[in-house]
């Protein structure tokens, strides 16, 4: 079903795990600096997932997707409230956009701020690999 990646650490999300038991939990300062943040894909439960540490309390933002084929479908996001609109969901895009490109798979969005990272950002150029619905 899914193709297999080489392992490797790149724009801050891992990719290539067999299995989820191989997955490691990072975490980040409570400032949320995006450029900190690691994205780890979970692709036996179909996520890709950011821990999050606010001055001890732990939490977790998530995209969740679907994959058939050649075609994967970014159902929804979610980010903490209080780590909204500090770029924690557009490195979750970022990285589930680049999956898509790096597997030459198609995209369907049925997230809307997926959509809008998208229209967003023309210059990552992801709009190929994105099917119409």
């Amino acid at each position: 079903m899914a193709r297999h990646l080489l392992s490797r650490n790149l724009f801050g999300f891992t990719r290539g795990y067999q299995d989820s038991k191989r997955l490691s939990k990072h975490t980040c300062c409570g400032g949320t600096d995006p450029s900190n943040l690691n994205v780890i894909h979970d692709r036996q439960n179909q996520r890709f997932t950011i821990t999050l540490d606010s001055g001890g309390a732990v939490s977790s933002a998530v995209l969740k997707y679907t994959i058939s084929h050649d075609q994967v479908e970014l159902m929804s996001t979610e980010v903490p409230q209080s780590h909204r609109g500090k770029g924690v969901a557009a490195r979750l895009a970022k990285a589930a956009l680049d999956f898509v490109v790096e597997e030459n798979l198609k995209a369907r969005i049925s997230c809307w701020y997926i959509r809008k990272y998208v229209d967003e950002n023309p210059h990552l150029r992801y709009q190929t690999h994105i099917e119409d619905q």
